[in-house]
This record gives structure tokens, sequence and C-alpha cells, in this order.
């Protein structure tokens, strides 16, 4: 206890100052566990270092970003927002997840004092040079995949990697998204890109997993698991926030059976679609890209609805089919998604009511004639 006052009370180290560490510095991976919103939802990575000789323990944190950036929401949508590496007080690290109910786990490295130290210094290299910022990509380059590069040039070659599977990224997260209707939101606008196979190791319990049977020349790259806070975020099942709200509002709007409904959801649905066309041109974020959700959500609903609204006859039947084809595209592509179960109500919705107008829209062609 006196050893964790002491932590507490010493300054956050600045760095400028070069620390050679002790025999008993111990370098270690820091887990931190799920919670349901959206910036915690895949759990955190950290490293820490600790070395009582010098009263050194201090968590390394690749994941900071600072909502007070000039155009944060753009930047954040664009993809061009910097992220940065932090150092902080272990025992102040700790104290933010306890107070978020989150657990954090530790597995330390099994580095030698000369690895421990090149590690140390380029660390504090980060703070106070360039390399404090990057860009952040949501695979590519994140808190974990940031630390995977750095323990990885530590030991001199890629020994946390990704295991080898037909798994996508998709795939992977799928198990994470515990919110429904954020899962529904985050399948909606994700593209072709997390339906690749999964080659990058970017998860932070991902590479908890890694670590627990990585190897190097036969030697284990980290000591067995050590539970430092076993707390975890509990969400409770939900009504409201599960796919039965979903299927129960889509059946009222059915039995509803207006047509101002319909031509409001026909706008909304196509603006939604519009939308994943022109982020295309403006998002760096590969993810959303070549969003195949545009078959669904598509932007020649507006013209549908437009001409539904206006009761063109021949332009309701012949948008109505064309809208009706895309989404049997899109259906049978994603048949083998993982994401399928998610989206089909609304494939369901989509498909009831354009193929009822269409054949209404006939009937009264017909009658014309």
């Amino acid at each position: 206890m006196l050893k964790k006052l002491l932590f507490l009370l010493l300054p956050i180290l600045s760095f400028s100052q070069n620390i050679i560490l002790s025999d008993n510095a111990k370098v270690s991976i820091l887990t931190c566990g799920t919670a349901p919103v959206s910036y915690a939802m895949y759990g955190h990575t950290g490293i820490r270092i600790t070395d009582f000789v010098n009263q050194i323990d201090v968590v390394y944190n690749y994941g900071a970003f600072d909502f007070s950036t000039p155009n944060f929401m753009m930047k954040f949508v664009k993809g061009d927002l910097q992220y940065f590496v932090t150092s902080d007080n272990y025992y102040n690290f700790e104290l933010g997840y306890l107070q978020d109910g989150r657990s954090i786990v530790e597995q330390e490295l099994n580095l030698s004092p000369q690895q421990k130290q090149q590690l140390l210094n380029e660390l504090n290299n980060s703070l106070t040079s360039d390399e404090r910022f990057y860009t952040y990509k949501f695979i590519d380059k994140n808190c974990t995949t940031m630390v995977v590069d750095k323990i990885n040039k530590i030991l001199g070659s890629e020994v946390l990697k990704q295991p080898k599977s037909e798994q996508s990224y998709r795939e992977i997260l799928y198990p994470y998204m515990t919110d429904f209707y954020m899962k529904l939101g985050i399948q909606i606008i994700f593209g072709t890109k997390v339906d690749q196979p999964a080659t990058r190791l970017f998860l932070p319990l991902e590479l908890e997993k890694v670590l627990n049977t990585a190897t190097q020349n036969g030697q284990k790259i980290a000591q067995p698991t050590k539970v430092l806070n076993k707390q975890a975020v509990t969400v409770p099942f939900s009504w409201v926030n599960s796919i039965y709200s979903l299927l129960a509002a889509i059946i009222i709007l059915i039995l509803l059976n207006k047509k101002g409904i319909q031509i409001t959801y026909f706008i909304f649905a196509g603006l939604l679609g519009l939308f994943f066309f022109l982020v295309g041109f403006y998002s760096l974020h590969e993810e959303i890209l070549w969003n195949y959700n545009i078959l669904l959500f598509n932007p020649l609903l507006l013209v549908f609805a437009f001409f539904y609204w206006k009761n063109n006859i021949r332009k309701i039947i012949l948008f109505g089919q064309i809208c009706i084809a895309f989404t049997l595209i899109y259906l049978a592509y994603i048949l083998s998604k993982v994401q399928l179960l998610i989206v089909l109500p609304i494939v369901a919705l989509h498909l009831f009511w354009l193929i009822r107008i269409v054949m209404k829209e006939k009937k009264k062609q017909q009658n014309l004639n």
C-alpha cells in the first residue's frame, strides 16, 4: 500500500531525461475489457512498464484523441483525425477503468533487459517527437496495432500476428457488438474491406489470445495472464434495444398501410444510400468504402418516392422494379454473410412494400387500358 501511495504522489514523468531501467524492471501488455458505449466496444490495449528501483509504474496509451480538435466530427468522418500516445501513472489509469466497471488483465513479456530498455527509449521518444501523433485507422492503425508493431519491432520479427483462418474482419468484430441498434448501424455502414479475410491483428482481446500462445525460438513471449481488475460491464436484456422492437415497428408500419409513411420511409432509405455514395468520395476510412448496402438503401428510392407521391403509374412501376431487382441482388449477396439475420427484417420490408406497390400500380394500368 505504501508503494501505491508513493506512486500516486509522484508527478508524471516528463521523460525528457534518459532513464536506465534496473534488472527488476517489467514490461507487460494491459488488456482492458469492453463496454457497450461505442468508444469502448472493442476494449483497449496499453503497455505498462514497472521498475520499483526507479519508482516507475507507467502506462503508455496509443488511443488518445482530443474532442476540442477543430472540426472534430468532420475529421473523424473523413478519417484524418489525429490520435496520439500518452503516458500516465498506472494507478490513475486503473482508477479510470475501475470507475467504468471495466476489467484489466496483464501479460508480462519475456524480454531481455536490452529489449526492455530499447522499448522504454522508443516509447519516451514517441511522447516528445512527431511520432506522438498518428492518423487513426479502424483496422490498420489503432491502439492495438500500434502496440503490436512496437513489440514486433523490439522482438525483431512479426511474432505477434493474426492467426491464419478464413474469418473475415466482420466476423471477428460481430460478437463484440452487444447494442442491437449500434450493431445494425455498423453493419450497414461497413463496406467490402471488413468482409476480407482478417490478416491484421487489430483488436485488444484478440491480441490477448495471441499472447497466450505466441512463441519465439521455442520460448513463450508472455507469462500467464494475471487479472488486475475483475470487474465487467453487464448489459441487461432490453426489449426496446433488440431485434424484437425492430420487428414490432415493421409490423406496425405494415398494418398502418399509409402512403405517407411509405413515402417517408423510401425517402429516408434513399437519402441513406446517397450518403453512402457521397461519403465514398470524401472519407479516407477504407472500412466504409465500396459499401454494397447501397443496393438496399438505393438512391433511386428517392426517385421512386417522388413518382409514388405524384401518382405517376408508369414511372412507379419502372423504378419500383429496378429497386426490387437491386434489393434481390443485395439479398443474394449477403446470404452467406454474418449480418444476414440482423438486416433481413429491413430487406423483407423493402420487398414487401415495393412488390405490393408495383403490383397495385400494374392493376391500375391494366384498368386504364
